[in-house]
């Protein structure tokens, strides 16, 4: 290693080789530079501003205005591919200095090779930031995040975040493309595996758990990455479900359901955000200077960078906003684009809109600066191979402890959504089992997409190895895969030995879902049922007349009317991770009692999406004592009720709640009401369960949701316990945008419930008695168009 060109770089800044990171971590500061007004940001980032600031200042004195813009660019490497490639010569970039940052590149000796390159190959010296798409793990990968979302579990999920950070960092990343915090109604999008379901106040939540683990609380630590929330914004609700597809709503809708969970994130300290490929009312996100300089920077004091998605920019082209990429390439750096991700427009025609006047030398220095404090907050000017360990890969990557709470996340996660005469857990001796599916004993689906580096064809615990391991000799496995999960699988090719199978045995597990290639980006469907002919399958087996259970895997909400008609037990596992298939046998057998809920609702049929639990009542509600009357919101064929709604999961053993005692029946300003039931294991399994408060705003100035998730809490309960669990309600917690788009909460009467689910509650209610105003009218988004 060659640290004598580092020294160099902080010499020809004029502060001397003895002025190092490490040095300037002693005085924690909480903000890069003065906030500004209206500033509500709380970063959590601990440097020293005025040295950090000075150091940058005099090193991007020395800088050229093509240095500058090469920091603005960031490629990708050949060792991994998330996306169409435009640029094969990433190496010769970096040489030239043309490169800021690189991604899909991994392990200690490939980073460090590249980082050799920018430190001892170019005029400065400045080190190269690695990023990666680290969404549920990096090496160990845990379920995908929808399914730790329905683990309900912050503590969990943020350990999570912290071993994925804690593997990438080991391997030479700085910098995670997650969490991604869309709110998505809408199942047909395949980027509902990625998130945290259709919620606002759980997906905060997690969003803020997701942060806090990848970043921790000292961006210099080398257990750490920087997170980067996307897509901002409104990407979730992209139009028929289509990835990539136009995203329209009212400003109220945006700011009340789809921006929360951004701004708890920038709350958080998030390093980095990433601009959504969708446009907005028009406006693609990468252009918005509405969302990306009014709200971001301004209104919120977001003091990160801001990167593009992948060629986001170029898009705007086939979009109809930019005439051409030198005209896209202005419309994104003047809205507040920060870095370029993989379309090189900065670098083709940055220099030359700058010397039309087309844009300004303050913006790319703007843009310039917030890259290299994240650069210096971790550490990279002092030491730029720091991260490129491989002692510490070797003794970091796949330790026991990380495996074990992959595991247990991944328990965690299982929502068991039907379990009709106990058929579940089953006997571990005594009984044969017949396990028949495509996802029974497939490697590479157990992981799911945005796998990161988990080593997909050789790593994962499959169902079938999960089996076997958990019962060794007591108990006959007969396994035949029996069915496809090919769109296009219509006969009956592996149904006699399937049968076969099933004749030999007591009781039928099913492994059946979606093939891991079905969801995530790019992974739209027009269809939520089960694909191939897994069904065809299912109603063969049925004619056994043996008890059935069906193992879900699977990245969204799916429409199985007849398996929740016909089959006695459902556990929904989602892709469970590297070790999935030892956490399913756990679950299946009761050494796991499940204990998840469901972050999103599951539909009965594909017309009813979106379909949603806090959705707004019409002027002609449906009357569920005249579920036939005409002339009222329903569908003529199907009732209007989910299959499974939000919040719901069932557990070994029952649970009964006590009704809702309030602390008063009146709430005012200043002050708070506590709101308690008292849950009771009824059953005969010791078990956790989760405990949802919900809150109805009865009338408003806008109209209002039928009901909001405003707190939860997760307790376990042995068998006969009762425990009292309390929910503190707050004035704040009723806030929203009323019609003058001014945010604040209004009096009148309100609907409080707590219960198992969004539909098994308990009720009361009290009085708000004062409106206040929290915060002014908000000027409409189209006022900010440049």
């Amino acid at each position: 290693m060659k640290l004598n060109k580092i020294t160099k770089l902080f010499a020809l800044v004029g502060l001397g080789a003895s002025l190092t990171l490490a040095g300037c971590m002693d005085t924690p500061n909480a903000s890069v530079r003065p906030a500004k007004e209206n500033s509500v940001s709380q970063t959590i980032w601990k440097d020293n501003s005025t040295q950090m600031d000075q150091f940058i200042s005099e090193l991007m004195a020395k800088m050229t205005t093509e240095e500058k813009i090469g920091q603005l660019n960031l490629l990708t490497s050949n060792w991994d591919t998330t996306g169409p490639t435009m640029s094969d010569d990433y190496l010769e970039q970096i040489k030239s200095g043309k490169v800021g940052a690189i991604f899909n590149a991994f392990t200690a000796k490939y980073t460090k090779e590249l980082q050799r390159v920018a430190v001892e190959e170019t005029r400065l010296g400045i080190p190269l930031l690695f990023g990666y798409d680290v969404i549920h793990g990096h090496r160990t990968i845990f379920p995908i995040s929808l399914g730790e979302a329905a683990s309900w579990d912050m503590d969990a999920i943020r350990e999570g975040s912290r071993i994925a950070a804690t593997e990438a960092a080991a391997e030479g990343i700085h910098w995670t493309f997650a969490p991604m915090i869309d709110i998505s109604r809408d199942p047909r999008w395949g980027r509902v595996s990625e998130g945290s379901g259709e919620d606002v106040f759980l997906s905060t939540e997690i969003a803020r758990a997701r942060v806090q683990g990848f970043q921790g609380d000292d961006l210099k630590a080398l257990d750490t990455v920087l997170a980067c929330a996307k897509h901002y914004a409104a990407y979730g609700q992209a139009q028929a479900g289509r990835d990539y597809h136009t995203t329209n709503m009212s400003e109220r809708e945006l700011w009340d359901t789809y921006l929360p969970p951004f701004k708890a994130t920038v709350d958080e300290g998030a390093a980095s955000f990433m601009t959504a490929f969708n446009e907005l009312n028009g406006i693609p996100a990468t252009g918005s200077n509405f969302l990306l300089n009014d709200v971001l920077k301004t209104q919120w004091g977001f003091e990160g960078f801001v990167v593009t998605d992948y060629t986001a920019i170029n898009e705007m082209v086939p979009h109809g906003f930019a005439a051409d990429e030198k005209h896209a390439g202005e419309l994104a750096l003047n809205a507040g684009v920060d870095m370029d991700m993989q379309g090189s427009v900065f670098t083709s025609h940055l220099n030359e809109s700058l010397e039309e006047g087309k844009v300004s030398i303050e913006k790319i220095d703007n843009a310039v600066r917030r890259i290299l404090e994240m650069k210096y907050r971790l550490g990279l000017f002092e030491d730029p191979y720091r991260y490129s360990d491989e002692e510490r890969q070797e003794q970091t990557i796949y330790k026991p402890e990380f495996i074990e709470a992959a595991r247990d996340m991944a328990r965690k996660s299982m929502v068991l959504l039907k379990n009709e005469q106990q058929v579940l857990p089953l006997k571990k001796s005594g009984q044969s089992i017949a396990l028949i599916g495509p996802l029974a004993d497939s490697k590479q689906d157990m992981i799911g997409s945005w796998s990161a580096a988990g080593e997909r064809w050789n790593k994962p615990v499959t169902l079938f190895q999960g089996l076997k391991e958990k019962l060794g000799d007591q108990a006959k496995i007969h396994y035949a895969k029996g069915a496809s999960y090919e769109f296009d699988a219509k006969g009956t090719e592996g149904f006699d030995e399937a049968i076969a199978a099933a004749k030999k045995s007591d009781v039928i597990v099913m492994a059946m879902g979606e093939n891991w290639r079905m969801t995530g980006e790019a992974a739209s469907r027009v269809d939520l049922d089960l694909p191939g002919n897994q069904q065809a399958l299912m109603k063969e087996l049925k004619k056994l007349g043996k008890p059935m259970v069906l193992v879900l895997m699977n990245g969204r909400p799916m429409t199985i009317n007849w398996a929740d008609e016909n089959v006695d037990s459902i556990l929904e596992t989602w892709y469970a991770g590297t070790v999935g298939g030892h956490a399913i046998a756990d679950v299946l057998f009761g050494d796991y009692n499940p204990s998840g809920k469901l972050p999103m609702t599951f539909p009965r049929a594909v017309g009813q999406v979106p379909i949603y639990y806090n959705m707004k009542n019409t002027g002609r509600p449906i009357k569920p004592e005249d579920p036939e009357q005409k002339y009222v919101s329903r569908y003529l064929n199907t009732p209007n009720t989910p299959l499974y709604p939000f919040g719901f999961g069932l557990s070994y053993t029952t649970f009964g709640y006590s009704d809702i005692t309030l602390s008063a029946d009146t709430l005012s300003s200043g002050a708070s009401i506590k709101a308690s039931v008292t849950v009771t294991n009824t059953g005969d399994y010791d078990g956790e369960e989760v405990v949802q408060l919900y809150i109805r705003d009865r009338v408003g100035s806008v109209t209002r949701p039928v009901k909001e998730l405003k707190g939860f809490e997760k307790i376990m309960l042995a068998k006969g316990e009762s425990r009292q669990v309390e929910f503190e309600i707050r004035p704040e917690q009723l806030a929203f945008h009323g019609a003058d788009m001014s945010y604040g909460y209004e009096s009148g009467e309100f609907d409080v419930y707590i219960g198992s689910s969004s539909t098994d509650v308990k009720q009361s209610s009290f009085t708000l008695t004062e409106s206040k105003t929290l915060q002014p009218a908000k000027a409409p988004m189209w006022s900010s168009i440049k």
